[in-house]
């Protein structure tokens, strides 16, 4: 059934008796918003969006999907990065925002159970004190849902040391596109079989939307120490990253920003960082005092050995948070430097740090175009923010090119083209360039298994369905600028 042929208002009606008055958005403006997430530059306003609050709204939604043939795509909080949550064909989009509630919190059982509108932060909020904590942080954390984590297997800066969501997922309950009901895993863990938790851990919103997570809490550490190290080049820093690393220690995060982010948080911020410097490396190190003590003295030493200039250490918990709002930060800064951008997602070995970032900087030459970088140095996730204005087509189409060229060049130096925003639209003409025909052919079948008519999330992460290939050129929004 085609879009033209659908009769919306009566559509929108069915929806109103499911879910209630006030959690249907039918007006072209109230539905603006949900045109894209952080991935701008492919736009789709849903035909409707509707916004259930429990489990059972999800299921009638999703069976009237099925019945009537609608496409259908999840929603958590919109800050996915690679156009996970983009109607592509319109359809009725399923927001889960009012999926809110943190129903159990298991401490002597190391668990919580969620539902996927559950904001990162709130569950790291409600433990505070514990003695527990939610180890996978995004930068959007102070946004993003939990179920979004899920779909995309978000990662974050602690993923070095702890792994990113899948390390930390226990069980899953998700309404299927049929609009049956599948759980997976929970407090007893994974069930003799095959792991289908890890399965949907990362699905994109392709295989069924999660309606509850049960999550892995893991104990505070003893002890945290936080260092800021000041760089005079890019090439330096990532030298000292790699001897870390290289001298057996494994810190719980290690991030790096370069000069063109440094500027664009100091003038939001102002937290003091010189402006000439090359690149700042944020180490931070936790678990016993006495080991935690040497490593911070042996970081110290192998940054100055790579020429550090200045080594912050923050001397309380006030002074750890100011450290890591700057990198938490980074993206909403960004703002101030360009109307939009795009963040790449590729991540390369360690020791290919030096070459993809001059890399980079070719591309920014290359396309006329300022590219700055924060990313999570530790793991080789880099996160390079390419600026342009999203209202000018040529820009548009240089910024695409740049991004496909750096994520080309990851592959070539044997990494991925994603290590934690997912595939999305915008990187489904790289999966033919990962994967063999036949590992396509198997992802295909796995989600003809779960989605056999494509209703759900259509058009996401395998080049068989669509996505990215045609060339888009967005419309003109005045005024309007990206999410940050």
């Amino acid at each position: 059934m085609t879009s033209a042929a659908v009769r919306w208002p009566k559509v929108a009606a069915e929806l109103r008796r499911i879910a209630g008055n006030d959690a249907v958005l039918e007006d072209p403006q109230e539905r603006l918003p949900y045109e894209c997430d952080g991935f701008v530059v492919r736009k789709k306003a849903p035909d409707l969006v509707v916004f259930p609050r429990n489990r059972d709204q999800v299921v009638s939604i999703v069976k009237l999907c099925r019945d009537r043939n609608l496409p259908f795509v999840p929603r958590g909080a919109g800050t996915s990065l690679a156009g996970g949550c983009l109607p592509v064909g319109g359809g009725i989009m399923i927001g889960l925002s009012r999926m809110k509630a943190i129903r159990e919190i298991r401490l002597q059982e190391e668990l919580a159970i969620v539902e996927p509108g559950v904001v990162n932060l709130e569950l790291s909020r409600a433990l505070q004190g514990s003695g527990y904590h939610y180890a996978p942080d995004p930068s959007s954390q102070a946004a993003c849902t939990l179920g979004g984590n899920v779909a995309t297997n978000s990662g974050g800066p602690h993923t070095l040391k702890y792994g990113v969501t899948v390390h930390h997922v226990l069980g899953l309950e998700m309404v299927l596109p049929d609009a049956s009901i599948l759980r997976c895993g929970g407090p007893n863990g994974p069930p003799a079989g095959i792991d289908l938790t890890a399965l949907l851990v990362g699905s994109e919103g392709t295989l069924g939307i999660v309606t509850e997570v049960c999550v892995k809490l893991t104990p505070d550490p003893e002890t945290i120490r936080t260092l800021l190290a000041v760089f005079p080049t890019v090439d330096t820093a990532t030298q000292a990253i790699s001897s870390i690393i290289a001298a057996g220690i494994i810190p719980a995060a290690l991030e790096m920003m370069d000069r063109g982010i440094l500027q664009a948080v100091e003038a939001a911020y102002q937290f003091g960082f010189p402006l000439d410097a090359g690149a700042v490396v944020l180490i931070e190190l936790d678990g016993n005092q006495e080991e935690v003590l040497e490593q911070a003295q042996s970081c110290q030493e192998l940054c100055r050995r790579f020429q550090a200039r200045e080594i912050r250490q923050a001397e309380d918990e006030a002074e750890r948070a100011l450290l890591w709002k700057c990198r938490k930060k980074a993206f909403g800064a960004v703002g101030r430097l360009a109307p939009s951008y795009c963040t790449q997602d590729g991540v390369v070995p360690r020791t290919k740090l030096p070459e993809i970032l001059q890399f980079i900087r070719q591309c920014e030459a290359t396309h006329g175009l300022r590219i700055v970088n924060v990313f999570h140095a530790g793991d080789g996730n880099i996160h390079p923010l390419l600026l342009f204005d999203e209202r000018d087509p040529d820009q548009v189409k240089r910024a695409l090119r740049a991004g496909d060229e750096i994520l080309a060049k990851c592959l070539e130096l044997g990494g991925s083209v994603s290590g934690e925003h997912g595939i999305g639209v915008e990187k489904t003409a790289f999966m033919d360039k990962m994967f063999s025909p036949e590992s396509l052919q198997i992802f295909k079948e796995v989600r003809e298994v779960f989605n056999p008519n494509n209703l759900c999330n259509p058009g996401k992460m395998l080049p068989v369905a669509g996505g990215c290939s045609q060339e888009f050129i967005p419309r003109s929004h005045p005024g309007r600028r990206a999410p940050v």
